[in-house]
């Protein structure tokens, strides 16, 4: 692993504005884009299945849900990526093989 992986916190802030954006930007374009179209179909089923009278979260929920899992996740993989360059380059500079 030579090349520098993103920074964990830049993935984090795309999966927050996006979701499956964390995962795109790390490369992993089908895992983001599943990730984002189940936010959409379980958000869509959500308000189907919710009364009226329920909350916005309520209405929202397993788009909200599966929103929260893809941030997780993003953060998850870019945070072992980055964990994993700086061991290996912590190996580089101080001899180690």
């Amino acid at each position: 692993m030579n090349d520098k992986p993103i920074n964990p916190y830049w993935v984090l802030a795309a999966s927050l504005l996006i979701p499956g954006g964390g995962h795109v930007l790390q490369g992993k374009t089908q895992r983001g884009l599943t990730f984002l179209f189940f936010t959409v179909i379980l958000g869509w089923v959500s308000i189907r299945l919710m009364p009226e009278s329920a909350s916005f979260f309520a209405r929202h929920v397993g788009g909200i849900f599966i929103y929260g899992i893809s941030v997780l996740d993003s953060y998850k993989i870019a945070r072992v990526n980055w964990e994993t360059w700086k061991h290996a380059q912590h190996g580089k500079t101080s001899g180690e093989h």
